[in-house]
């Protein structure tokens, strides 16, 4: 299974209420402000973007990234639903994010960035798109210990949002690496076990280094 295939297969079933468990607060505490450019990375279809661009106001804008064409026709749908007109839903890659770099003030992601494969380059596109001092909220999943070869690409594995997880050192370090500052854990489950490992769910907050 490719990685378009894992993110499109996430896109949809994310939409469940039984995925991913307690992953899906970041924007609870993403206090988007008014003015503000806003970003949800694995958009789904569009709740959170939505949400977004009403904390903005009409002098910020909400942008929706997704890999999935039917959730982009569902979250354009919504917006047009609702007469909301400053949101943009963008098909593209975590690993290639189509929006112009030191553009955006926020950007959250719901239990999305552990499917990537190569999540460095993915926390190193959210750093460049931010601007200065921008600022991320982010729920994912961990592994408690190394995740089998054998659930990397199982669709069970994939489809409860675990399959690509990373211990939480690796996820810091991660983050560390790529330059950002002020990371601070919002909020913690505690471990649950799935298929032969054990997991958890958190919500991270960090912000961009001024003038890099």
């Amino acid at each position: 299974m490719d990685t378009e295939q894992i993110q499109i297969r996430y896109s949809v079933l994310a939409q469940d209420d039984n995925c991913c468990l307690s992953c899906g607060g970041a924007i609870d505490h993403s206090k988007a402000k008014p003015g503000e450019v806003c970003v949800d990375l694995g958009s789904g279809r569009g709740t959170d973007v939505l949400r977004l661009a009403e904390e903005v106001g009409e002098t910020g804008f909400a942008y929706g990234v997704d890999v999935s064409d039917g959730m982009l026709k569902k979250a354009e749908k919504n917006a047009k639903k609702l007469g909301v007109t400053n949101v943009k839903f963008i098909k593209s890659e975590l690993e290639d994010i189509k929006i112009e770099s030191n553009s955006v003030n926020l950007v959250i992601s719901n239990c999305t960035i552990n499917h990537a494969s190569n999540k460095f380059k993915v926390w190193s596109e959210i750093e460049r798109i931010l601007k200065n001092s921008g600022r991320f909220v982010v729920s994912d999943i961990y592994s408690i210990g190394e995740v089998p070869d054998e659930y990397r690409n199982d669709p069970q594995a994939v489809a409860e949002c675990w399959a690509g997880a990373t211990t939480k050192q690796v996820y810091l370090d991660t983050l560390a690496k790529v330059g950002f500052k002020d990371i601070e854990i919002v909020e913690e489950s505690a471990p649950y076990s799935k298929g032969q490992i054990e997991v958890a769910s958190f919500t991270i907050s960090g912000k961009k280094k001024c003038c890099n």
